[in-house]
């Protein structure tokens, strides 16, 4: 299925919002893997820098923008609340508690 991320670049004039397309199996959300690889093929080289509110930073500090902020993304099902969406990511980038603990 297709999935659309909105975003943000934070830029010294102000912020652009872009959008990003990735393709996921029916029913997944995209990982921190999928969504930094995405930026990659955007010419953006991030890493994650902050899970809770999904803020990936520039791994080369004389880049242009200081930050990319997911706003929100739209996977395509009608009558989904991209605030539910947006949580299902946050829970799919956290670390996960072993099991059995």
């Amino acid at each position: 299925m297709e999935c659309i991320v909105h975003f943000d670049v934070q830029h010294p004039e102000g912020p652009k919002p872009l959008r990003g397309l990735l393709f996921l199996d029916e029913g997944k959300v995209p990982g921190e893997n999928e969504l930094v690889e995405m930026f990659r093929d955007m010419k953006f080289n991030v890493r994650l820098a902050d899970r809770e509110k999904l803020i990936f930073k520039p791994v080369n500090a004389g880049e242009k923008y200081s930050e990319i902020r997911i706003t929100s993304y739209d996977g395509g099902k009608s009558g989904s609340k991209e605030d539910h969406d947006l949580k299902s990511i946050v829970g799919n980038l956290l670390p996960q508690k072993p099991s059995g603990l």
